[in-house]
């Protein structure tokens, strides 16, 4: 199970149907920083807004700008091409002054690309993966089609409910084929492959086998509530307990929405969870392919990890501006995906064609 769209959704059946992405300014990202810059050292760190640019084509701009190698470039995580994106870049310049801003929105708008910097700061380190609070999203749904009542209730359940964390298909490539190119270099261990095409494809290895879980224990309705032996995570943080024995006050504190269930990030050593859900997540992973992605995933050395199953969208609102035209706007943490939400309304239309990559991150 990999693309969001296939996968069981936790509040009934579709409600809408609709387009997005018609322009850039209907998926609008804005990165949330999880730090205040120094104001000194050798790093200079950018806040920019870009469109029709993914950001790998970013860091390249940018080390031409600078006349850096590209390692010299640092970035928390990968935004969409066909997006209206707001994120954090770092430069390393040591001994250098600041290159000229003006130079480099030159440089994007000889190429046919919009790109403003907003910010310039300098800053002691290199801006590392992972390195934002989460991300805001401003979503322009276009030729909606569906009962606006309950499209309406829908979204409130979404808000008090959550939604089902599963990566999003931008985690598995074009038609999902990162699973079985996966599978590919796992056979063949001796074959070269560039340092950030394995990562891809450990991550997406690894994100395959959390969503078939999830999609178990989805099916099942306990994607939200604890099963006997769970492992659990904290609010808010990346910090989990367990496994625990089902109790009245842990489904207090779940109701609460102060800690959520786990699924596995697979990888070596044991299998945390216990009991009923080990028995969950040791099911939904029995068949050959789970089997090769897991041995994979133990031979290239990623250690277990977990990821909560469900995910709590943020200050979520929405209108109408008209009746066939539904904005949302919400935030989520790093490493989660807008997908998840929007697949809990509806069959989506993507009409700027695939999307890019936009979390280099579990969880």
């Amino acid at each position: 199970m990999s693309a969001v769209d296939a996968a069981p959704r936790a509040h009934g059946d579709a409600v809408l149907t609709a387009t997005i992405r018609q322009d850039a300014e209907d998926f609008r990202v804005d990165e949330l920083d999880a730090f205040a810059p120094s104001g000194q050292g050798e790093h200079l760190l950018l806040t920019i807004e870009k469109r029709g640019m993914n950001t790998a084509f970013v860091a390249r701009l940018l080390a031409q700008w600078a006349g850096v190698d590209e390692r010299a470039v640092g970035y928390a995580g990968l935004k969409d091409r066909h997006a209206l994106t707001t994120q954090r870049f770092s430069v390393q310049l040591p001994g250098r002054a600041d290159p000229e801003i003006a130079a480099l929105e030159a440089m994007a708008a000889g190429v046919g690309q919009g790109l403003r910097v907003l910010a310039a700061a300098r800053h002691s380190r290199k801006l590392p993966r992972g390195a934002l609070a989460g991300n805001r999203f401003v979503l322009t749904l276009r030729e909606v089609e569906g009962d606006a009542a309950a499209i309406d209730a829908r979204l409130r359940r979404i808000a008090d409910a959550g939604v089902p964390n599963y990566f999003g298909e931008q985690r598995f490539g074009h038609g999902g084929g990162n699973t079985a190119k996966a599978l590919a270099m796992f056979a063949a261990p001796r074959r070269r492959i560039a340092r950030e095409q394995r990562a891809m494809l450990l991550s997406s290895a690894r994100s395959a086998l959390f969503n078939r879980v999830l999609a178990a224990r989805v099916g099942a309705g306990s994607w939200a509530r604890g099963l006997d032996g769970e492992v659990w995570m904290l609010a808010g943080t990346r910090s989990v307990f367990g496994p625990e024995a089902r109790s009245a006050e842990l489904d207090a504190r779940a109701a609460a929405h102060d800690i959520h269930p786990t699924a596995p990030l697979w990888g070596r050593g044991a299998l945390r969870s216990a009991g009923e859900a080990r028995a969950c997540e040791l099911a939904a992973l029995d068949d050959p392919e789970a089997a090769a992605l897991r041995a994979g995933l133990e031979h290239a050395g990623l250690e277990q990890d977990r990821r909560a199953t469900r995910l709590l969208p943020g200050a979520l609102a929405w209108a109408w501006p008209d009746a066939a035209t539904l904005t949302l706007a919400f935030a989520l943490p790093a490493g989660c995906y807008a997908t998840a939400v929007l697949a809990e309304l509806g069959a989506i239309r993507n009409a700027a064609g695939r999307m890019e990559a936009t979390a280099p991150t579990d969880g």
